[in-house]
């Protein structure tokens, strides 16, 4: 990828954030892995402007009731702050993904996602906060995320809508790498949420710069 299409690519991501950015706190599905060789995970982030405590939110799959699996071991989740949950235990799961131990992760996940699913976050009032239905042979075309996380662009968020995830790619926009067991993801981290007046200017240098090289 030349270094115009890098330039090109970062201000997409950056306009679809200033689209999306809320008002307040939101959290939203990010990325999720079925299967894989070192167990499945799913992510979450704060998208919002301000801190999410998740005492009594809770996680669970096509079932969807709440209290399932219990998400109040993330305490208080940060603007921009991803969380994972997984089926490993939580140190096993850090040490494949060579994760900081800043990185929030609940391990244990018993109620486990299928090649064809549905992941549903509830908050501490047992209400549908983010949902997101996929499966290849249920949305032909989409992706099989057996051992390869898929993301949820910017512009998607909280769409559920399986047909605009983006299947990970080594040193791809969301920073995936193949972990210790030859799983490709990027769990932990998602894009940068920068304030609004930040996405402006820095939206602005970017047009600027891109018209420059195209000159």
């Amino acid at each position: 990828m030349t270094r115009s299409n890098l330039t090109l690519t970062a201000l997409t991501v950056l306009i679809a954030f200033a689209a999306v950015s809320p008002a307040h706190a939101v959290m939203r599905i990010t990325e999720w892995m079925y299967k894989g060789a070192g167990g499945e995970f799913m992510e979450f982030t704060n998208v919002g402007d301000s801190a999410i405590d998740m005492t009594g939110w809770s996680y669970d799959d096509e079932s969807a009731s709440p209290g399932v699996f219990d998400l109040s071991g993330f305490g208080i989740v940060a603007a921009g702050e991803s969380v994972v949950i997984t089926e490993d235990s939580a140190a096993t799961f850090r040490a494949a993904w060579n994760l900081d131990a800043s990185v929030k992760v609940l391990g244990g996940v018993s109620n486990n996602i299928g090649r064809g699913d549905t992941i549903n976050i509830f908050d501490n009032s047992d209400s549908l906060v983010d949902t997101l239905t996929y499966g290849d042979d249920d949305f032909p075309g989409t992706p099989r995320t057996d051992g390869v996380s898929a993301n949820i662009p910017p512009n998607a968020l909280g769409a559920d809508d399986v047909y605009s995830v983006v299947v990970s790619t080594p040193g791809d926009i969301y920073g995936s790498f193949v972990n210790n067991n030859g799983d490709l993801g990027n769990p932990g981290s998602y894009v940068p949420v920068p304030e609004p007046a930040s996405i402006a200017a820095l939206a602005g240098g970017l047009l600027v710069l891109a018209r420059r090289r195209r000159a």
